[in-house]
């Protein structure tokens, strides 16, 4: 890619950008959130054309790229979102428009099913069966069955965008066998992370995007994460777990004999005012499921919940932003409403308070998510852009202000760094820190280990759907956590 320029109302999203890959070689790409990383590859797989610059494939101009074009050159992409059908089978989402028919124009299921299978093999995968649907899976096996369906069409340069995010470090390895495989086979990645661990674990070169530009390309073996860091955010990060020392006050939250058939069992545990208790746990254990209990999302939930000593009854959401719960969900989509702009997703759960029984006042919506919009920084800080055209970590600062502008007093974050970069990340700790200072209790459910281990006064640990371990701050390392979550 040659001096690739893209120009959206407002903000120039790519400033003459160069960027080339090799056969059998993984390109990490690197940058904050809205520094043209997507946008690049967006228009690699042809979802957008870019304003000026050049594509060569092989050395040829392939101009202008559109979707089936860049198929059909052998560019594929799995993106941070999964795009699978959830309710099709593994075999259908593999093989979707490439169905194999008899000659009636019937499906031949035994020879799709024998394909998917095939594709997944290529994988070195044996595991999953082609026939179930695919909300049966678990996210990992899900991220596996895209790829699938992306080397069905002879892909020759994969773009991966955050591929470990939702992955447990057991995952991650068993990607990283599947990348060796297909870089052996001659296959050129394209790995966009905000991992920065990962960078020399997986990547053979490293690039450094900032504010549409290149910040600069370099070997990725034995690279500093400072100066990658600094390459990134154009300063040193000064302290990258900002967490502070208020005191502990009353319990807030107490949960007694929580359980969800066949998924939580008789959980008891409490949250004190100031506190931040981080739950850890392996992909499946359960984590997600507690959060989405807590805020009245799972229907069959059995249980007591109190709040400041009284009980209260949380059957659904409305309920709980009734009791001043916030919750951000590890899955954006579920949090947002994308052809929505920034105002009306940051007060949508402090509406019924701000505006009862009466007109909403626009002039006061915008006016509160500015001071937002200012105080997370969020990118491009046009308040009337829909949401979805913001870049990930940005949309995940909506989500944020959202619960700040709710006054949530306890603050359920699921994954709250999921798909975020460095720099976002010091925010949304700090953002936790102030809210805890206030006097908000927060739960921190995280699989990035030393984020837990800075940030939590309290760490408990699940597996099965139960708490199998507790520690308090500085008692827990590493190897603690994962003898306990294994």
């Amino acid at each position: 890619m040659e001096q690739i320029e893209k120009q959206f109302p407002g903000v120039k999203a790519l400033d003459k950008v160069s960027f080339d890959l090799y056969p059998g070689e993984v390109h990490v790409l690197l940058g904050e959130n809205g520094a043209g990383k997507s946008t690049l590859m967006k228009i690699l797989c042809g979802a957008q054309p870019q304003d000026s610059g050049r594509i060569l494939i092989e050395g040829r101009d392939v101009g202008a790229l559109t979707p089936q074009r860049a198929k059909d050159l052998g560019v594929a992409m799995v993106y941070q979102e999964l795009s699978l059908v959830p309710y099709l089978s593994v075999a259908e989402n593999i093989l979707i428009n490439q169905l194999p028919r008899t000659r009636l124009g019937t499906v031949s299921w035994k020879i799709a099913h024998e394909r998917a299978r095939n594709s997944l093999a290529t994988l070195g995968i044996d595991h999953i069966d082609p026939r179930i649907r695919v909300n049966q899976l678990n996210v990992a096996e899900q991220q596996l069955t895209e790829i699938a369906r992306v080397l069905t069409r002879n892909c020759r340069i994969l773009l991966l965008d955050e591929p470990t995010s939702a992955l447990s470090e057991i995952e991650t390895e068993k990607l990283f066998t599947i990348i060796r495989r297909l870089q052996a086979q001659g296959v050129g990645i394209i790995y966009i992370s905000h991992r920065l661990h990962e960078v020399p674990m997986i990547g053979t070169r490293v690039t450094v995007m900032r504010d549409g530009k290149v910040a600069g390309t370099l070997p990725a073996q034995n690279v500093e994460r400072e100066a990658l860091i600094q390459l990134m955010i154009g300063r040193h990060l000064t302290e990258q777990y900002p967490k502070s020392k208020t005191p502990i006050g009353k319990t807030l939250l107490r949960v007694k004999h929580l359980s969800v058939p066949g998924v939580l069992h008789d959980l008891e545990f409490e949250v004190k005012r100031s506190e931040i208790v981080g739950i850890f746990g392996l992909m499946g254990a359960g984590q997600a499921e507690l959060a989405r209990a807590l805020f009245g999302l799972m229907p069959k939930m059995q249980g007591e919940i109190e709040i400041d000593g009284k009980p209260v009854s949380i059957r659904r959401p409305a309920d709980a932003i009734m009791h001043r719960f916030g919750f951000l969900s590890r899955d954006r989509r579920q949090s947002l409403v994308p052809v929505q702009p920034i105002p009306p997703n940051v007060t949508l759960a402090n509406v019924g308070r701000m505006f009862p029984l009466r007109l909403l006042n626009l002039s006061r919506e915008k006016s509160l998510s500015s001071e937002f919009v200012r105080e997370l920084q969020i990118r491009p800080p046009l308040l009337d852009r829909n949401v979805m055209y913001l870049s990930g970590g940005n949309q995940q600062k909506v989500v944020l202000a959202r619960s700040m502008c709710s006054e949530a007093e306890l603050l359920i974050f699921d994954e709250p760094t999921r798909g975020i970069d460095v720099g976002a990340k010091a925010e949304v700790f700090a953002l936790m820190n102030r809210m805890a200072d206030e006097g908000a209790g927060v739960i921190m459910i995280s699989s990035e280990i030393p984020e837990i281990l800075a940030m939590a006064d309290r760490i408990l640990v699940m597996r099965g759907g139960r708490f199998v371990a507790h520690f308090a701050h500085g008692e827990a390392n590493q190897e603690a956590l994962l003898h306990h979550a294994s």
